[in-house]
This record gives structure tokens, sequence and C-alpha cells, in this order.
């Protein structure tokens, strides 16, 4: 293997490995929103976390984020407004981040 070939395949790992890690902090985002929404919405315990997981698979109908945002939106009616909805989103994927890069 020669050098160029080493480098292409450390750089293909390094590629592979971010796209994970954003995968995993994207879901994990998610779920703290959905645990977020599920405490505004009274929910608790078991109920709590099978909606956080509502959320989590609602990311899966299409790219971005938006497919979440009209989920948790949709089902907070009145008790979000979009500008609170979407700051917490971002403080999510921000603590989200924070969890992963401290686990490693």
């Amino acid at each position: 293997m020669t050098t160029f070939d080493e480098r292409e395949h450390a750089f293909e790992n390094k590629f592979a490995h971010d796209e994970e890690m954003k995968f995993k902090a994207q879901a994990r985002a998610n779920k703290l929103l959905g645990l977020w929404a599920a405490e505004l919405l009274g929910k608790t315990g078991d109920d709590a976390e099978a909606y956080a997981k509502e959320v989590i698979s609602s990311d899966f109908e299409e790219a971005g984020h938006e497919d979440v945002f009209r989920k948790v939106s949709g089902d907070l009616g009145s008790k979000a407004d979009e500008a609170a909805i979407r700051a917490k989103m971002a403080e999510t994927l921000a603590e989200a981040k924070d969890q992963i890069m401290n686990e490693v």
C-alpha cells in the first residue's frame, strides 16, 4: 500500500467516524428535545421516554430537521412557540455534542 493509499484510507475512516458522531449527537439531541417536550405535555416516566423515541423516529421522515420541528411543534401547540422550540433544538444539540465528546 502506498503512502497515498494509506492517507486516503485514513481520511475515509475519519470521515466515517465524524459522520457517525454527528448521527449520534443528533439522535441524542432529539431525545433530549423529546424529553423537554414531554415534560411540557405533562408526560413522565415511560410515557416521556416513549414520546422521546417518537421524536427520534420523526427525524427519519426527510432530510434535515424540519420534520422534528413539525412533530414537536404540532404536539406542543400553544405550549411553546417556534422561537422557543428552535432555541431548545440548538441547546439540546450543543448539550448532546458535549455529552458525546466527554464519553470518549
